[in-house]
């Protein structure tokens, strides 16, 4: 009989996490920082909230909000799509990875929708809290 070669065990990885948050954690990082030393007032009051990350690494999702509003995600995105390149090169340089996923800029609807409910709820107060007002 030949010599068997071992095979990678199949127990879990000793990161708690999988390697898509870990690596959405670390995009988030790079791209924070090199937005900040971009010098482009288009891109001045960007937030990244969070990235997602395609399982096979080929695809990112980048989710941004602005205290601009919905008024100015034209011109974010458009400053992202010109600085998307120097964004792409400093995630390859900086993350370790055997693939560097192609960046995708998206506003961040989520936060958006909680801060219309949140809007909402304060215009409009439950019936229960009008009551208690009343009583005192």
């Amino acid at each position: 009989m030949g010599k068997q070669t071992k095979r990678r065990s199949s127990a879990p990885s000793p990161h708690r996490y999988p390697r898509e948050v870990r690596l959405s954690q670390s995009l988030r990082q790079v791209i924070a920082e090199e937005l900040v030393e971009i010098d482009d007032e288009t891109l001045d009051l960007v937030t990244i909230t969070s990235i997602d990350v395609d399982p096979e690494m080929n695809h990112a999702t980048v989710f941004f909000d602005s205290l601009r509003g919905e008024d100015g995600d034209p011109e974010i995105l458009e400053g992202l799509a010109r600085h998307r390149v120097r964004l792409q090169s400093a995630v390859a340089r900086q993350i370790r990875s055997k693939k560097t996923p192609i960046l995708d800029f998206r506003p961040d609807d989520v936060i958006r929708s909680a801060e219309r409910i949140e809007k909402i709820l304060r215009e409009n107060p439950s019936p229960a809290v009008i009551a208690d007002d009343t009583t005192d």
